[in-house]
Protein backbone atom coordinates (compact mmCIF):
# COMPACT_ATOMS: atom_id res chain seq x y z
CA UNK A 1 0.00 0.00 0.00
CA UNK A 2 1.69 3.14 -1.07
CA UNK A 3 2.04 5.91 0.72
CA UNK A 4 1.88 10.03 -0.10
CA UNK A 5 2.08 12.97 1.54
CA UNK A 6 -1.05 14.15 -0.54
CA UNK A 7 -3.59 12.55 -2.64
CA UNK A 8 -5.13 14.55 -5.68
CA UNK A 9 -8.62 13.16 -7.31
CA UNK A 10 -8.58 14.67 -10.50
CA UNK A 11 -6.43 16.48 -12.72
CA UNK A 12 -7.85 18.98 -14.39
CA UNK A 13 -6.36 23.07 -13.97
CA UNK A 14 -6.77 23.08 -10.22
CA UNK A 15 -5.45 19.34 -9.65
CA UNK A 16 -2.40 19.62 -11.83
CA UNK A 17 -1.24 23.13 -10.64
CA UNK A 18 -1.73 21.89 -6.97
CA UNK A 19 0.30 18.71 -7.80
CA UNK A 20 2.96 21.05 -9.23
CA UNK A 21 3.17 23.12 -6.44
CA UNK A 22 3.23 20.27 -4.16
CA UNK A 23 5.63 18.96 -5.83
CA UNK A 24 7.90 21.73 -5.84
CA UNK A 25 7.00 21.96 -1.59
CA UNK A 26 8.85 18.79 -1.14
CA UNK A 27 5.35 16.78 -0.58
CA UNK A 28 5.20 13.43 -1.90
CA UNK A 29 2.50 13.81 -4.24
CA UNK A 30 -0.51 11.17 -5.88
CA UNK A 31 -2.30 12.34 -9.01
CA UNK A 32 -5.40 9.89 -9.58
CA UNK A 33 -7.43 10.54 -12.95
CA UNK A 34 -9.71 8.79 -14.63
CA UNK A 35 -8.89 9.74 -17.79
CA UNK A 36 -6.03 8.51 -20.16
CA UNK A 37 -4.68 11.83 -20.10
CA UNK A 38 -4.02 15.18 -17.74
CA UNK A 39 -5.47 18.04 -17.80
CA UNK A 40 -9.83 17.43 -17.56
CA UNK A 41 -12.37 19.52 -18.94
CA UNK A 42 -10.56 22.79 -19.48
CA UNK A 43 -7.50 21.44 -21.14
CA UNK A 44 -9.47 18.87 -23.33
CA UNK A 45 -13.01 20.00 -23.71
CA UNK A 46 -13.01 23.43 -22.12
CA UNK A 47 -10.86 26.74 -22.11
CA UNK A 48 -8.86 25.75 -24.30
CA UNK A 49 -10.20 23.67 -27.53
CA UNK A 50 -12.87 26.61 -27.32
CA UNK A 51 -10.46 29.88 -27.49
CA UNK A 52 -8.43 28.01 -30.34
CA UNK A 53 -11.92 27.61 -32.21
CA UNK A 54 -12.85 31.73 -31.29
CA UNK A 55 -8.66 32.10 -32.30
CA UNK A 56 -9.31 30.80 -35.70
CA UNK A 57 -13.03 32.82 -36.18
CA UNK A 58 -11.08 36.26 -35.42
CA UNK A 59 -8.62 35.47 -37.93
CA UNK A 60 -10.93 34.61 -40.35
CA UNK A 61 -13.38 38.17 -39.74
CA UNK A 62 -9.89 39.97 -40.66
CA UNK A 63 -9.74 37.68 -43.57
CA UNK A 64 -13.21 38.57 -44.67
CA UNK A 65 -12.64 42.33 -43.86
CA UNK A 66 -9.45 42.18 -45.69
CA UNK A 67 -10.73 44.86 -48.44
CA UNK A 68 -10.63 47.83 -45.20
CA UNK A 69 -7.30 46.45 -44.27
CA UNK A 70 -5.60 47.15 -48.56
CA UNK A 71 -5.50 43.14 -48.55
CA UNK A 72 -7.22 41.75 -52.33
CA UNK A 73 -8.76 38.62 -50.64
CA UNK A 74 -10.95 36.06 -52.65
CA UNK A 75 -11.93 32.66 -52.81
CA UNK A 76 -11.64 32.14 -49.38
CA UNK A 77 -12.56 28.70 -47.93
CA UNK A 78 -12.86 27.06 -44.27
CA UNK A 79 -10.71 23.67 -44.28
CA UNK A 80 -13.08 22.35 -41.04
CA UNK A 81 -11.03 19.24 -41.19
CA UNK A 82 -7.83 21.63 -40.58
CA UNK A 83 -9.07 23.89 -38.14
CA UNK A 84 -10.10 20.50 -35.87
CA UNK A 85 -6.90 19.16 -35.98
CA UNK A 86 -4.97 22.00 -35.28
CA UNK A 87 -7.75 22.59 -32.14
CA UNK A 88 -6.56 18.62 -31.38
CA UNK A 89 -2.89 19.08 -31.67
CA UNK A 90 -2.63 22.50 -29.34
CA UNK A 91 -4.30 20.14 -26.74
CA UNK A 92 -1.90 17.48 -26.86
CA UNK A 93 1.03 19.37 -26.68
CA UNK A 94 -0.65 20.86 -23.31
CA UNK A 95 -1.44 17.82 -21.91
CA UNK A 96 2.18 16.44 -22.73
CA UNK A 97 3.49 19.51 -21.20
CA UNK A 98 1.63 18.39 -18.07
CA UNK A 99 3.54 14.62 -18.04
CA UNK A 100 6.48 16.67 -18.42
CA UNK A 101 6.09 18.94 -15.36
CA UNK A 102 4.89 16.06 -13.38
CA UNK A 103 7.94 14.48 -13.93
CA UNK A 104 10.00 17.55 -13.32
CA UNK A 105 8.43 17.84 -10.05
CA UNK A 106 8.53 14.17 -8.67
CA UNK A 107 4.75 14.01 -8.93
CA UNK A 108 3.55 10.61 -9.80
CA UNK A 109 0.01 9.85 -11.50
CA UNK A 110 -2.45 6.78 -12.55
CA UNK A 111 -5.15 6.39 -14.22
CA UNK A 112 -8.73 5.15 -12.53
CA UNK A 113 -11.18 6.35 -10.32
CA UNK A 114 -10.55 7.72 -7.41
CA UNK A 115 -12.60 7.71 -4.46
CA UNK A 116 -11.82 8.61 -0.48
CA UNK A 117 -12.11 5.51 1.62
CA UNK A 118 -12.30 7.32 5.04
CA UNK A 119 -8.99 8.91 6.94
CA UNK A 120 -5.82 8.65 5.70
CA UNK A 121 -6.95 6.07 2.56
CA UNK A 122 -8.00 6.46 -1.04
CA UNK A 123 -8.79 3.38 -3.78
CA UNK A 124 -8.72 4.00 -7.23
CA UNK A 125 -10.34 1.25 -9.48
CA UNK A 126 -9.29 0.17 -12.91
CA UNK A 127 -11.13 -2.36 -15.34
CA UNK A 128 -12.62 -3.81 -12.10
CA UNK A 129 -9.47 -3.78 -10.24
CA UNK A 130 -9.11 -1.90 -6.80
CA UNK A 131 -6.17 -0.58 -5.65
CA UNK A 132 -5.79 1.17 -2.10
CA UNK A 133 -3.29 4.11 -1.24
CA UNK A 134 -2.56 5.68 1.91
CA UNK A 135 -2.42 9.35 1.85
CA UNK A 136 -1.77 11.94 5.28
CA UNK A 137 -4.02 13.86 3.01
CA UNK A 138 -6.40 13.91 -0.09
CA UNK A 139 -7.68 16.75 -2.30
CA UNK A 140 -10.92 16.17 -4.29
CA UNK A 141 -10.66 17.63 -7.40
CA UNK A 142 -13.59 15.49 -9.38
CA UNK A 143 -14.60 18.55 -11.73
CA UNK A 144 -18.05 19.16 -13.65
CA UNK A 145 -20.07 18.38 -16.49
CA UNK A 146 -22.13 19.86 -18.72
CA UNK A 147 -26.15 20.13 -16.97
CA UNK A 148 -28.89 19.20 -19.14
CA UNK A 149 -32.57 20.34 -19.36
CA UNK A 150 -35.62 18.27 -18.14
CA UNK A 151 -36.82 16.22 -20.77
CA UNK A 152 -33.86 17.51 -23.18
CA UNK A 153 -31.08 14.99 -23.53
CA UNK A 154 -28.17 15.45 -25.35
CA UNK A 155 -27.54 12.47 -28.27
CA UNK A 156 -24.12 14.41 -29.19
CA UNK A 157 -24.99 14.45 -32.69
CA UNK A 158 -28.14 16.81 -32.92
CA UNK A 159 -28.67 18.41 -29.15
CA UNK A 160 -24.95 18.76 -27.98
CA UNK A 161 -22.87 19.84 -25.06
CA UNK A 162 -19.25 21.61 -24.68
CA UNK A 163 -17.92 18.44 -25.27
CA UNK A 164 -19.41 17.54 -28.48
CA UNK A 165 -20.06 20.83 -30.30
CA UNK A 166 -16.23 20.56 -30.32
CA UNK A 167 -15.83 17.43 -32.96
CA UNK A 168 -18.91 18.67 -35.16
CA UNK A 169 -17.55 16.99 -38.81
CA UNK A 170 -18.76 19.63 -40.47
CA UNK A 171 -20.20 23.73 -39.47
CA UNK A 172 -23.96 23.82 -39.18
CA UNK A 173 -25.73 26.13 -41.24
CA UNK A 174 -27.80 26.94 -38.40
CA UNK A 175 -27.37 26.72 -34.12
CA UNK A 176 -29.92 27.10 -31.32
CA UNK A 177 -27.61 28.10 -28.09
CA UNK A 178 -29.52 27.22 -24.65
CA UNK A 179 -27.97 29.50 -22.23
CA UNK A 180 -26.24 32.95 -22.40
CA UNK A 181 -23.37 32.36 -20.08
CA UNK A 182 -19.72 32.30 -21.09
CA UNK A 183 -20.32 28.74 -22.57
CA UNK A 184 -23.50 29.95 -24.42
CA UNK A 185 -21.87 33.58 -26.09
CA UNK A 186 -18.51 31.70 -27.00
CA UNK A 187 -19.76 29.39 -28.74
CA UNK A 188 -22.24 31.86 -30.87
CA UNK A 189 -19.80 34.29 -31.40
CA UNK A 190 -17.76 31.53 -33.21
CA UNK A 191 -20.21 30.02 -35.22
CA UNK A 192 -21.82 32.97 -36.23
CA UNK A 193 -18.15 34.04 -37.59
CA UNK A 194 -18.19 31.01 -39.56
CA UNK A 195 -21.76 31.64 -41.29
CA UNK A 196 -23.81 30.03 -39.16
CA UNK A 197 -27.62 31.26 -38.29
CA UNK A 198 -26.79 31.55 -34.45
CA UNK A 199 -30.19 32.22 -31.95
CA UNK A 200 -29.39 32.42 -28.54
CA UNK A 201 -32.29 31.49 -25.82
CA UNK A 202 -32.03 32.67 -21.94
CA UNK A 203 -33.89 32.19 -19.30
CA UNK A 204 -32.84 35.24 -17.68
CA UNK A 205 -33.64 38.79 -18.45
CA UNK A 206 -30.26 39.12 -19.95
CA UNK A 207 -27.30 37.53 -21.91
CA UNK A 208 -24.03 36.69 -19.54
CA UNK A 209 -26.18 37.52 -16.49
CA UNK A 210 -23.12 37.91 -13.80
CA UNK A 211 -21.62 40.46 -15.48
CA UNK A 212 -22.33 43.95 -14.76
CA UNK A 213 -25.72 45.18 -16.64
CA UNK A 214 -24.35 47.73 -19.06
CA UNK A 215 -22.08 45.06 -20.16
CA UNK A 216 -24.49 42.56 -21.13
CA UNK A 217 -26.42 45.06 -23.01
CA UNK A 218 -23.80 46.17 -25.03
CA UNK A 219 -22.64 42.51 -25.76
CA UNK A 220 -26.59 41.48 -27.12
CA UNK A 221 -26.10 44.99 -28.59
CA UNK A 222 -22.88 43.88 -30.98
CA UNK A 223 -24.23 40.53 -31.28
CA UNK A 224 -27.66 41.78 -32.77
CA UNK A 225 -25.18 43.83 -35.20
CA UNK A 226 -23.65 40.54 -36.37
CA UNK A 227 -27.07 39.09 -36.68
CA UNK A 228 -27.54 36.79 -34.00
CA UNK A 229 -31.24 36.43 -32.59
CA UNK A 230 -31.64 36.59 -29.26
CA UNK A 231 -34.31 35.91 -26.58
CA UNK A 232 -33.95 36.74 -23.23
CA UNK A 233 -36.66 36.10 -20.03
CA UNK A 234 -37.72 32.72 -21.90
CA UNK A 235 -38.75 29.27 -20.91
CA UNK A 236 -37.23 26.27 -22.85
CA UNK A 237 -40.49 23.16 -23.37
CA UNK A 238 -39.02 20.77 -25.61
CA UNK A 239 -36.72 19.71 -28.29
CA UNK A 240 -38.03 17.30 -30.94
CA UNK A 241 -35.24 16.08 -33.48
CA UNK A 242 -36.30 14.86 -36.87
CA UNK A 243 -34.68 14.36 -40.09
CA UNK A 244 -33.82 18.23 -40.63
CA UNK A 245 -32.58 18.73 -37.33
CA UNK A 246 -34.48 19.93 -33.96
CA UNK A 247 -37.37 22.01 -33.38
CA UNK A 248 -37.25 23.92 -29.67
CA UNK A 249 -40.29 24.80 -28.05
CA UNK A 250 -39.98 27.94 -25.74
CA UNK A 251 -42.34 30.78 -24.78
CA UNK A 252 -40.70 34.20 -25.15
CA UNK A 253 -40.54 37.22 -22.32
CA UNK A 254 -44.25 38.01 -22.88
CA UNK A 255 -45.58 34.07 -22.32
CA UNK A 256 -45.99 33.85 -26.11
CA UNK A 257 -45.56 30.27 -27.66
CA UNK A 258 -43.22 29.87 -30.40
CA UNK A 259 -41.16 27.54 -31.98
CA UNK A 260 -38.12 27.63 -33.92
CA UNK A 261 -35.59 25.14 -35.88
CA UNK A 262 -32.45 24.44 -36.54
CA UNK A 263 -29.74 21.58 -38.07
CA UNK A 264 -28.21 22.04 -34.10
CA UNK A 265 -29.32 22.67 -30.20
CA UNK A 266 -26.29 23.12 -28.08
CA UNK A 267 -27.25 22.89 -23.98
CA UNK A 268 -25.20 25.50 -22.34
CA UNK A 269 -27.27 25.88 -19.23
CA UNK A 270 -24.94 24.97 -16.43
CA UNK A 271 -22.44 22.72 -14.69
CA UNK A 272 -23.08 19.98 -11.95
CA UNK A 273 -20.55 19.24 -9.81
CA UNK A 274 -19.11 15.48 -10.14
CA UNK A 275 -18.84 14.41 -6.31
CA UNK A 276 -20.80 11.49 -6.70
CA UNK A 277 -19.01 8.17 -6.32
CA UNK A 278 -16.43 10.28 -4.93
CA UNK A 279 -16.44 8.56 -1.05
CA UNK A 280 -17.29 11.88 0.26
CA UNK A 281 -20.79 10.28 2.03
CA UNK A 282 -17.46 8.16 4.36
CA UNK A 283 -16.09 11.67 5.78
CA UNK A 284 -17.73 14.56 7.73
CA UNK A 285 -17.18 16.68 4.69
CA UNK A 286 -20.40 19.03 3.95
CA UNK A 287 -21.86 18.33 0.87
CA UNK A 288 -24.77 20.75 -0.60
CA UNK A 289 -26.49 19.58 -3.72
CA UNK A 290 -23.37 18.21 -5.39
CA UNK A 291 -21.18 21.32 -3.78
CA UNK A 292 -18.77 20.74 -0.93
CA UNK A 293 -18.34 23.42 1.62
CA UNK A 294 -15.09 24.22 1.99
CA UNK A 295 -13.07 26.69 4.84
CA UNK A 296 -10.25 29.01 4.68
CA UNK A 297 -7.97 26.93 3.12
CA UNK A 298 -9.94 24.94 1.14
CA UNK A 299 -10.35 22.35 3.75
CA UNK A 300 -13.39 20.16 4.63
CA UNK A 301 -15.28 19.52 7.96
CA UNK A 302 -13.09 16.08 7.64
CA UNK A 303 -9.78 16.26 8.88
CA UNK A 304 -6.99 15.63 5.95
CA UNK A 305 -9.68 16.32 3.21
CA UNK A 306 -10.00 18.86 1.26
CA UNK A 307 -11.50 20.35 -1.91
CA UNK A 308 -11.05 22.63 -5.10
CA UNK A 309 -12.68 23.50 -8.03
CA UNK A 310 -16.05 23.19 -9.85
CA UNK A 311 -17.14 21.32 -6.82
CA UNK A 312 -16.79 23.59 -4.38
CA UNK A 313 -19.71 25.50 -3.06
CA UNK A 314 -19.83 29.59 -3.49
CA UNK A 315 -16.89 29.84 -5.65
CA UNK A 316 -16.77 30.47 -9.32
CA UNK A 317 -16.54 27.52 -11.47
CA UNK A 318 -12.97 28.68 -13.39
CA UNK A 319 -9.87 27.58 -14.25
CA UNK A 320 -8.30 30.01 -13.09
CA UNK A 321 -9.89 29.93 -9.81
CA UNK A 322 -9.57 26.20 -9.64
CA UNK A 323 -5.68 26.83 -9.62
CA UNK A 324 -5.15 29.04 -7.21
CA UNK A 325 -7.36 26.96 -4.40
CA UNK A 326 -4.81 24.62 -5.38
CA UNK A 327 -1.83 26.41 -4.40
CA UNK A 328 -3.73 27.60 -1.18
CA UNK A 329 -4.82 23.82 -0.22
CA UNK A 330 -1.51 22.46 -1.40
CA UNK A 331 0.66 25.62 0.39
CA UNK A 332 -1.38 24.44 3.97
CA UNK A 333 -0.61 21.20 3.91
CA UNK A 334 2.94 21.75 3.67
CA UNK A 335 2.42 23.66 6.65
CA UNK A 336 3.66 27.16 5.01
CA UNK A 337 2.02 30.38 5.08
CA UNK A 338 -0.84 30.47 3.26
CA UNK A 339 -3.55 33.18 2.14
CA UNK A 340 -7.25 33.15 1.58
CA UNK A 341 -8.99 33.13 -1.59
CA UNK A 342 -11.85 36.69 -1.57
CA UNK A 343 -14.51 36.15 -4.06
CA UNK A 344 -14.52 39.64 -5.33
CA UNK A 345 -10.89 39.30 -6.37
CA UNK A 346 -11.52 36.36 -8.88
CA UNK A 347 -11.46 37.55 -12.58
CA UNK A 348 -13.66 36.70 -15.19
CA UNK A 349 -12.89 36.77 -18.55
CA UNK A 350 -14.89 35.59 -21.69
CA UNK A 351 -13.89 35.23 -24.86
CA UNK A 352 -16.01 35.74 -27.02
CA UNK A 353 -16.42 38.75 -30.16
CA UNK A 354 -16.57 41.58 -28.62
CA UNK A 355 -14.56 40.00 -25.22
CA UNK A 356 -15.83 40.70 -21.97
CA UNK A 357 -13.27 40.84 -18.93
CA UNK A 358 -14.50 42.09 -15.12
CA UNK A 359 -13.32 41.33 -11.52
CA UNK A 360 -15.24 43.21 -8.86
CA UNK A 361 -18.49 44.09 -7.69
CA UNK A 362 -20.78 45.71 -10.15
CA UNK A 363 -23.14 48.85 -9.60
CA UNK A 364 -25.67 47.30 -8.90
CA UNK A 365 -23.90 44.91 -6.13
CA UNK A 366 -21.78 47.74 -5.08
CA UNK A 367 -24.98 49.83 -4.15
CA UNK A 368 -26.96 47.03 -2.18
CA UNK A 369 -23.30 45.92 -0.27
CA UNK A 370 -24.20 49.54 1.58
CA UNK A 371 -21.24 52.02 -0.20
CA UNK A 372 -21.22 55.51 -2.03
CA UNK A 373 -21.15 54.59 -5.11
CA UNK A 374 -19.61 56.75 -8.22
CA UNK A 375 -18.56 55.50 -11.70
CA UNK A 376 -16.79 56.13 -14.40
CA UNK A 377 -17.03 55.08 -18.30
CA UNK A 378 -14.59 55.10 -21.40
CA UNK A 379 -15.50 54.15 -25.00
CA UNK A 380 -12.90 52.86 -26.73
CA UNK A 381 -13.92 54.89 -29.42
CA UNK A 382 -11.58 57.64 -28.18
CA UNK A 383 -8.58 55.23 -28.30
CA UNK A 384 -6.20 55.62 -30.70
CA UNK A 385 -4.79 51.26 -31.35
CA UNK A 386 -8.88 50.40 -31.00
CA UNK A 387 -9.20 52.37 -34.23
CA UNK A 388 -5.86 50.47 -35.80
CA UNK A 389 -7.47 47.20 -34.95
CA UNK A 390 -10.83 48.27 -36.53
CA UNK A 391 -12.48 47.44 -32.94
CA UNK A 392 -14.33 50.42 -31.95
CA UNK A 393 -17.02 49.63 -29.92
CA UNK A 394 -17.64 49.17 -26.19
CA UNK A 395 -15.90 50.43 -22.84
CA UNK A 396 -14.19 50.79 -19.73
CA UNK A 397 -16.67 50.85 -16.38
CA UNK A 398 -14.97 51.59 -12.99
CA UNK A 399 -17.19 51.46 -10.14
CA UNK A 400 -15.27 53.38 -7.37
CA UNK A 401 -16.44 54.05 -3.52
CA UNK A 402 -16.69 57.55 -3.85
CA UNK A 403 -15.27 59.12 -0.46
CA UNK A 404 -11.99 57.61 -0.70
CA UNK A 405 -11.68 56.29 -4.30
CA UNK A 406 -11.18 52.27 -3.63
CA UNK A 407 -11.58 50.78 -7.02
CA UNK A 408 -14.45 48.56 -6.34
CA UNK A 409 -15.24 46.76 -9.67
CA UNK A 410 -13.39 47.07 -13.31
CA UNK A 411 -15.93 45.80 -16.06
CA UNK A 412 -14.82 45.57 -19.68
CA UNK A 413 -16.28 45.18 -23.14
CA UNK A 414 -14.08 45.45 -26.03
CA UNK A 415 -10.79 44.85 -28.15
CA UNK A 416 -8.62 42.80 -25.61
CA UNK A 417 -10.49 43.02 -23.09
CA UNK A 418 -9.52 39.87 -21.25
CA UNK A 419 -5.52 40.99 -21.57
CA UNK A 420 -6.85 44.67 -20.13
CA UNK A 421 -8.10 43.10 -17.07
CA UNK A 422 -4.54 42.31 -16.19
CA UNK A 423 -4.11 45.49 -14.49
CA UNK A 424 -8.21 45.75 -13.18
CA UNK A 425 -6.79 42.23 -11.33
CA UNK A 426 -3.71 44.38 -9.70
CA UNK A 427 -5.39 47.17 -8.94
CA UNK A 428 -8.35 44.83 -7.10
CA UNK A 429 -6.06 42.88 -5.32
CA UNK A 430 -3.54 45.47 -3.98
CA UNK A 431 -6.88 47.60 -3.32
CA UNK A 432 -5.78 50.79 -5.16
CA UNK A 433 -7.72 53.80 -5.52
CA UNK A 434 -8.72 56.05 -8.56
CA UNK A 435 -5.83 58.89 -7.39
CA UNK A 436 -3.16 56.10 -7.67
CA UNK A 437 -4.48 54.55 -11.31
CA UNK A 438 -5.60 57.91 -13.24
CA UNK A 439 -1.80 59.13 -12.07
CA UNK A 440 -0.14 55.84 -13.38
CA UNK A 441 1.30 56.45 -16.74
CA UNK A 442 -0.19 54.13 -19.53
CA UNK A 443 1.80 53.36 -22.73
CA UNK A 444 0.67 54.59 -25.36
CA UNK A 445 -0.90 53.29 -28.56
CA UNK A 446 -2.38 50.62 -26.48
CA UNK A 447 -5.80 49.62 -25.54
CA UNK A 448 -4.64 49.24 -22.62
CA UNK A 449 -4.37 52.89 -21.76
CA UNK A 450 -7.80 53.03 -22.27
CA UNK A 451 -7.74 51.74 -18.42
CA UNK A 452 -5.95 55.23 -17.72
CA UNK A 453 -9.66 57.64 -19.12
CA UNK A 454 -11.70 55.01 -17.18
CA UNK A 455 -10.22 55.95 -14.32
CA UNK A 456 -9.60 59.25 -14.47
CA UNK A 457 -13.52 59.58 -16.07
CA UNK A 458 -14.45 59.06 -12.31
CA UNK A 459 -13.02 62.55 -11.29
CA UNK A 460 -14.49 63.74 -14.64
CA UNK A 461 -10.86 64.77 -16.01
CA UNK A 462 -10.65 61.75 -18.69
CA UNK A 463 -8.93 63.14 -21.83
CA UNK A 464 -9.80 61.53 -24.60
CA UNK A 465 -13.65 61.70 -24.90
Amino acid sequence: MANYDVAIIGSGPGGYVAAIRAGELGLKTMVVEKDPYLGGTCLHVGCIPTKVLLHHADVYEHIKNGAELGFEISGVKINWTNVLARKDKIVKKHAKGIEFLFKKNKVEWVQGWGRYEGPGKISVEKDGKKTMMEAANVLMVSGSEAKSLPGIEPDHKTILTNRSILELPEIPKSLIVVGAGAVGVEFASVYNSFGTQVTILEALPRVVPLEDEEISAELAKAFQKKGIQIFTGCSVESAKKDGKGVTVAFKDSDGKAQTLPAEKLLLAVGRKAMTENCGLEKSKAKVERGFVHVGDYMETAEKGLYAIGDIVAGLPQLAHAAMMEGIVAVTHIAGKPAHQIVKTRIPNATYCEPQIGSIGLTEKQAREAGYAVKTGKFPFAGNSKATILGAHGGFIKVVSEETYGEVLGIHIIGPLATEILSEAAAVLNLEGTIDDMMNMIHAHPTVWEGLGDAFASVRGLQINV
